[in-house]
């Protein structure tokens, strides 16, 4: 394969780059906001982010419980 100029090295990385920058079929470009709020509504996923909040809490009591008995040990 013969090396290729710094001209069509650029040329090909140009294109590359508004193959990546250009809006998707729908015209729109894929993006996160997309998403926030599907899922308010449900069931299953309030079940899981209740879940996930209980692990949360039970986190929270435990890093309370080794500051209490750090702070009791100093003292």
């Amino acid at each position: 394969m013969a090396a290729l100029s710094l001209e069509q090295r650029v040329a090909a990385l140009e294109k590359e780059l508004a193959g990546l920058k250009s809006p998707r079929r729908n015209g729109r470009a894929k993006d996160w906001r997309r998403t926030v709020g599907i899922f308010t509504d449900n069931p299953g996923m309030q079940e899981l982010f209740a879940e996930a909040m209980k692990l949360r809490e039970a986190d929270r009591s435990k890093a309370r419980r080794r500051q209490q008995k750090k702070r009791s040990a100093k003292s």
